[in-house]
């Protein structure tokens, strides 16, 4: 990668931020994580260097079983921000390591659980949750709950619950 003007400058936040996450991320999080949420690119950049860095062999699709294709820096992405890191303005650095620092924890949460609920024919409302790893899921649940109420609880209370009841799930049936 050639260094010069804005583009390759944003290119490389683009990179820095995949280096720092340390995990396959989709595009919906990359780019609320560097525009809306932080202003370090603005939204039509943003949307046309994700294709760029795949093109040049910068990012490559991760495995995943959602539609939504998930993104990883390679060898060649991390050669690259090695040697022109420096070029990434020092206070946007900054902001990206505090914030990957903050908030990775709940960007990787939000990414890996899924929820979703629909109307029965009598009535009732079927909610599902998934927690996604990058080859398969690793837990799937189906309810079956009386009304839309319950089932609007259940997803919304999901991405922070899925981690303990995992865990719980887990516990019970090894032990």
């Amino acid at each position: 990668m050639q260094v010069q003007g804005e583009t390759s400058v944003n290119k490389l936040i683009l990179l820095f931020v995949f280096d720092k996450m340390e995990s396959a991320l989709s595009e919906q999080t990359i780019v609320e994580m560097c525009t809306a949420g932080n202003n370090w690119l603005n939204y039509m950049d943003c949307m046309e260097l994700i294709p760029k860095l795949l093109d040049d062999g910068f990012i490559c699709r991760a495995a995943s079983l959602e539609d939504e294709p998930l993104y990883t820096i390679t060898t060649d992405g991390r050669e690259s921000l090695n040697s022109f890191y420096i070029n990434i303005p020092k206070s946007i650095r900054e902001e990206i390591t505090a914030f990957v620092k903050n908030n990775s924890g709940n960007l990787k949460t939000k990414q890996e659980c899924k929820a979703d609920y629909y109307q029965n024919k009598d009535g009732s409302y079927t909610v599902f949750l998934k927690i996604l790893a990058p080859a398969q899921p690793m837990l799937e649940l189906k309810f079956v709950v009386p009304n839309k109420k319950t089932a609007q609880n259940i997803y919304k209370n999901w991405g922070n619950k899925a981690s303990d009841l995992y865990s719980a799930i887990y516990e019970t049936l090894v032990d």
